[in-house]
């Protein structure tokens, strides 16, 4: 992400109403890939994420399972998707599966290693890649190893997991529960809670262990991971660091490495919930991260109608991160508030929602049933965030053009047909609060995108050059003057020439 010296003359924004516009630019070089990576697949991808349990039901048990994902690929193929991120579907004792208990055997409630070879098969027919959510971080305290690790101090397996003698008292590094639990006489550590103890990556085995199983996986045919709870792999303790240390990094750039060695094509998604600087430090250690920052920006800006810190979280963002990164773009995700129930279901928030995420650079993530407004269950347990896919009102608005699935779709096509939308750098333009306007560059293509995030009408610009239309909302237009009219929560995207 860099700034570009001077201004493209055809591209000046000449002073209106709004004032002169300060245009912070980057440069409008295609991206080189990073060495050995042969993922660039995924700039610019539309990925969906499915909670396994809650997405598609084939058999009648009351879980959703692979062969139903299977059952509803053509529906994602039309939606426009290029990759789904599957939650965990190893075995785990737990509805979430984030505590696993055997890393190479399918959920018994979700089908079996047979029905998933035929899903990957399936998906990649239709040209829809498989990423994976791969827990690295723990185990569950009912998996094997772990049993094995607490029932003695001499242990072969007792290094695996972190034990002590006493209560260190570390609490979580997001909060002020304990991070140590006792069991037989000694204490093991587990950030998250009892049943989920940390793996020891400062044990060989346990690191060779788990670099073993991702391979396994890639070699079946899986397309990348999501690296779940990549910030505390290595702790040190409080003082030193319960996360984001340096061994971390180090764990994560040779994983990184096995990925690469073993499957070029595929890529890695981390999550990592924190700061902007914080964050781009994690692209030194894999191709891509989710934008948890530039997440809540979106959804608090959609939601009061206020552009402002969006714009100032992409241009953190840029200048932040390394140059020619993947970034992970999301609305919400099966831990937080849908969309849908944030913004209480307001039609236009939501198609701005919508259009804001699909012309963003980098792997946009949609939260299955985000496309068809989605809203939580009642209350605040997890649960209330992965309720079943309404399929009925999939089926309702897959005729209706009027639709907010017909808008995703709208805008998918539209980031396909556009290389400067789908894989160009980005430059946020300044603009009055209730506009987000960014140029997106791609070699010789130039695209202008614009969105009204505010209840009422409202004007843009004006702009120089030639406005070739890409994709316009009902009643966006330019005028005479270069000036760009935007009813309430509309969007337009322009090539300029």
């Amino acid at each position: 992400m860099r700034t570009l010296r001077g201004l493209l003359t055809a591209l000046a924004v000449l002073l209106g109403s709004c004032g002169a516009l300060s245009v912070h630019r980057r440069a409008v070089t295609p991206p080189v890939p990073a060495p050995q990576w042969n993922h660039e697949w995924s700039r610019g991808a539309v990925a969906y994420e499915i909670f396994v349990r809650s997405f598609a039901d084939s058999n009648g048990d009351g879980n959703g399972d692979l062969n139903g994902i299977t059952s509803r690929l053509d529906y994602l193929a039309q939606l426009g998707v290029d990759a789904i991120w599957l939650t965990p579907i190893f075995q785990s004792p737990s509805y979430h599966g984030y505590d696993t208990t055997d890393y190479e055997t399918i959920e018994k409630d979700f089908g079996t290693n047979a029905d998933f070879q035929r899903f990957v098969g399936e998906a990649h027919k239709r040209n829809i890649k498989v990423i994976l959510d791969f827990v690295m971080n723990h185990t569950s305290n009912q998996h094997p190893w772990f049993i094995e690790s607490a029932s003695s101090p001499n242990s072969p397996k007792r290094n695996w997991y972190i034990w002590s003698s006493s209560n260190p008292g570390w609490t979580q590094p997001w909060g002020g529960d304990t991070s140590w639990h006792f069991l037989n006489g000694a204490y093991y550590y587990g950030a998250f809670w009892s049943g989920m103890p940390d793996l020891n990556y400062k044990n060989p085995e346990v690191k060779n262990e788990m670099f073993r199983l991702a391979r396994y996986w890639l070699q079946q045919g899986v397309d990348g991971y999501r690296l779940d709870a990549t910030r505390y792999l290595v702790e040190n303790g409080p003082g030193a660091g319960q996360s984001d240390t340096l061994e971390t990094h180090q764990v994560l750039k040779e994983f990184s490495t096995m990925v690469r060695e073993t499957k070029p094509e595929a890529t890695l998604i981390g999550e990592n919930t924190t700061t902007i600087p914080a964050l781009a430090a994690y692209f030194g250690d894999m191709p891509s991260n989710f934008n948890f920052p530039l997440a809540s920006a979106i959804v608090d800006g959609v939601n009061s109608g206020n552009a402002t810190h969006i714009v100032e979280t992409l241009r953190a963002d840029i200048a932040a991160y390394p140059p020619h990164v993947i970034d992970a773009p999301f609305l919400t995700n099966h831990d937080q508030i849908r969309i849908a129930t944030v913004v209480n279901n307001d039609p236009g928030k939501l198609r701005n929602a919508a259009a804001i995420l699909l012309t963003l650079p980098g792997m946009p993530f949609i939260y299955y049933g985000e496309e068809v407004g989605m809203q939580n269950d009642p209350g605040t347990a997890d649960e209330a965030k992965r309720r079943p896919m309404p399929w009925n009102a999939v089926d309702a608005q897959t005729t209706d053009p009027q639709s907010l699935l017909s808008y995703y779709r709208a805008w998918i096509a539209a980031r396909k047909h556009s290389t400067a939308l789908s894989k160009g750098e980005i430059t946020p333009l300044d603009m009055p609060p209730q506009v987000l306007a960014f140029m997106r560059e791609y070699g010789d293509e130039h695209a202008l995108v614009v969105h009204n995030l505010g209840a009422s009408s409202t004007t843009a610009g004006p702009f120089a050059g030639t406005l070739e239309v890409m994709y316009l909302d009902a009643g966006v237009g330019v005028g005479a003057d270069g000036r760009i009219t935007l009813p309430p929560h509309s969007s337009g995207v322009w090539r300029v020439r």
